[in-house]
């Protein structure tokens, strides 16, 4: 009696194969049959669900958006009535939010070292464009949510110019995960924390800074 394969699990099984290959190898080395050996599956069985390694490196991009956005919205629902708790918790909670994006374990450092990898591709194959501009579309949407959020609830200095404010934060973002994937023994997880949650509170209208979140 043949074996059922379920569809969803084989190619979870493959993305997540193909996350330890890039983290390892760079996404530049890894191959249908690298992630094909990862997997320890034959590269008949990988070519069933992915044509060609182009294929392959779009359904990754699109899971790893898709996890992040699943836990994000996760998360969203705890920071959704922030009137309700004291100001120095509505930090905390805005920063245990932004932290998903940032490499802050071994999940999140895979995926963010995907995510660098595929739009240092995305550069220069246009194939990867609508992806890479997906990601950094969605990024700034929950940028200006969460800070509109804050401002409605009265925790930021008035006046500030949200827009502007979105991009800074998203760049410190940024910024923040790229250091911490090529240099995790100078900017650990505790440091992301610290400076955005230092960051969050020069936007507020606390004195001082919050204490870090892990």
């Amino acid at each position: 009696m043949p074996k059922h394969v379920d569809p969803d699990a084989r190619r979870r099984l493959v993305v997540d194969a193909l996350f330890r290959v890039v983290v390892r190898e760079g996404l530049h080395r890894t191959s249908l049959r690298a992630v094909a050996d990862e997997a320890q599956l034959n590269i008949g069985s990988l070519r069933h669900y992915f044509a060609s390694q182009q294929d392959l490196m779009r359904f990754a991009m699109q899971s790893m958006l898709d996890r992040a956005s699943s836990r994000l919205l996760e998360h969203v629902e705890r920071i959704g009535d922030l009137e309700g708790h004291p100001r120095p918790e509505q930090l905390q909670l805005a920063a245990g939010f932004l932290a998903e994006l940032l490499p802050l374990d071994e999940q999140r450092r895979a995926e963010v070292t995907v995510f660098l990898d595929f739009n240092t591709a995305a550069r220069t194959n246009p194939a990867f464009g609508d992806l890479s501009r997906q990601a950094a579309e969605g990024t700034r949407w929950l940028m200006r949510r969460v800070l509109t959020r804050l401002d409605a609830a009265g925790t930021l200095r008035p006046g500030l110019d949200l827009d502007l404010e979105s991009e800074r934060l998203t760049a410190l973002l940024d910024g923040l995960s790229l250091s911490a994937v090529l240099h995790p023994e100078i900017l650990n997880p505790r440091a992301c924390m610290d400076v955005l949650l230092a960051h969050l509170g020069d936007l507020s209208l606390i004195i001082g800074t919050p204490g870090s979140a892990h």
